[in-house]
């Protein structure tokens, strides 16, 4: 890949439903683990739904308390529908199951479908493929939703990092 100078290195997108969940909450999350253990790492991160529900709401309430009470910001965030020219924008588009995996290979331009990855194959050693929705659940799933999404930023910085240096 070839960058413009001053550009992000790497250019991260989340994606899940509707964008007030899964996804806000993994680039919250990922956006903070960067910050603290990788700042040399140029990158852009953002985040989009597969549909427009939520489109300008900030993350759910219970989303928000969650990533709070772990220090974790996203206050700041709105909800936005993920868009084809995402695709050419975008190195990595993360996505939280396979339901939303196929609705974005659905908006994708057929040149861009390999960018498409399930987010937590960037932590195999959980042994799950799918972050769970956790909108119909109770608090737990919100909690649950933090620590996937933190074994899955982890294993991307190292890859991110691996590629930043390929020594």
């Amino acid at each position: 890949m070839t960058r413009d100078a001053g550009a992000a290195e790497f250019r991260v997108l989340f994606v899940c439903m509707g964008n007030i969940c899964r996804s806000p909450t993994a680039e919250a999350v990922f956006r903070q683990l960067a910050a603290r253990e990788a700042r040399p790492l140029a990158l852009a991160i953002d985040s989009a739904g597969t549909h427009d529900y939520h489109v300008g709401h900030p993350p759910d309430p219970r989303s928000q308390a969650a990533a709070r009470r772990r220090g974790v910001d996203m206050s700041a965030l709105r909800a936005r529908h993920l868009e084809a020219g995402d695709f050419e924008r975008f190195d990595y588009v993360l996505v939280m199951d396979e339901r939303n995996l196929e609705d974005a290979r659905a908006i994708a331009p057929s040149r861009f479908t390999a960018k498409l990855k399930l987010f937590l194959e960037y932590a195999p050693d959980l042994g799950r493929r799918e972050v769970p929705d956790p909108y119909y659940g109770g608090a737990a799933g919100f909690e649950e939703v933090l620590d996937l999404s933190e074994a899955a930023a982890r294993g991307l910085l190292a890859e991110l990092r691996a590629l930043s240096n390929p020594e």
